[in-house]
């Protein structure tokens, strides 16, 4: 697959990314474990490097996750080849890096400021490519102020772009209206996403980045209908915002049954379950971006290697709509 462009700012990515939430480790919000359980930093950074190896040159993270552990890894794996990777990154969530714990937000100019210093300390590089605001939903005169901060931010080269995280199509018409806004990222994958965001971001000539594009990993197939997630892990904390793939640590039922019904399509022409549900992804837009996690190598390359197979063909795609 061609490489694609990531909105505005014309910066070339591969056509799906690594979303850096689990080699983050462990860490709490709201009392509750907000990763994926334990993990290796040794093999985080093999598996950077072979996705870089590979053709992936797109990493997205956040200071939240592993309040700064997971940048801190990215950037010791991108030592003496941070000219290939372009990096996307997070701010808002307050957070304490003593006692892993994320406790509410700021988004005062000052604060965003010096929360972009602390990443790129963290990444280990004088810049970031693209910028986001992680806060779900924030009141317009926030947005103005956080907005502000941001195009200041481009101008002195700390960042070259920003975005927003948020499935929230009201502000996300908002952050558009801005030349430096190159990017949206959103929840998307055959489970749960909002196609009106895709649309608005092809017709505003914004890329789509996908989190979740494997449904916390419901679309791996490595969870039965009857698997019980460990509270230690995020999807079995009890977050509310879960619950439309996890439930109490188990496969939400609905769900489990769209699993069922696409896996036959998903698994056509050699494909793994996980590399139809990238396939799809693609099959929608080519301003979309998925950015699968991954706590191994093994995982990175079978994901990677969906590139080799491309989109879900039309008839496959609408195959899949009748379902």
């Amino acid at each position: 697959m061609e490489q694609r462009v990531l909105g505005r700012s014309g910066i070339k990515v591969s056509p799906m990314g690594l979303g850096c939430w689990a080699i983050g480790g462990q860490f709490y919000m709201d009392g509750k474990i907000d990763g994926y359980g334990q993990t290796d930093d040794k093999e985080s950074i093999k598996a950077i490097h072979a996705a870089l190896d590979l053709g992936v040159n797109f990493l997205d993270t956040s200071d939240a996750y592993g309040v700064g552990h997971s940048e801190a890894v990215i950037g010791e794996a991108l030592e003496g080849r941070r000219n290939q990777a372009v990096i996307a990154t997070k701010f808002g969530y307050l957070g304490n890096e003593a006692t892993k714990t994320l406790c509410g937000y700021n988004l005062e100019p000052d604060y965003v400021e010096r929360a972009c210093d602390a990443s790129l300390r963290r990444l280990r590089t004088d810049y970031i490519d693209l910028y986001q605001l992680h806060v779900w939903e924030v009141g317009i005169s926030e947005l103005d102020s956080v907005m502000d901060t941001l195009d200041r931010l481009v101008e002195i080269g700390k960042i070259r772009t920003y975005g927003w995280s948020t499935d929230l199509l009201s502000g996300i018409k908002l952050i558009a209206q801005n030349d430096n806004c190159s990017a949206i990222q959103q929840e998307f994958s055959i489970i749960k996403g909002d196609e009106r965001i895709i649309g608005f971001c092809e017709d505003n000539n914004l890329a789509s980045i996908n989190r979740s594009p494997l449904a916390m990993g419901l679309l791996t197939g490595k969870f039965g209908k009857d698997t019980r997630v460990s509270n230690n892990d995020v999807r079995g904390s009890g977050y509310s915002w879960a619950k439309h793939i996890f439930v109490d640590g188990k496969p939400n039922e609905d769900a489990y049954r769209k699993l069922e019904a696409v896996r036959d399509i998903f698994t056509s022409e050699g494909r793994t379950l996980a590399q139809g549900a990238l396939a799809w992804i693609w099959g929608k837009s080519n301003v979309t971006i998925p950015i699968p996690g991954f706590k191994s190598v093994k995982q990175v390359e079978e994901n990677i290697r969906a590139m080799e197979f491309g989109p879900l063909t039309a008839k496959q795609m609408q195959e899949l709509e009748d379902l």
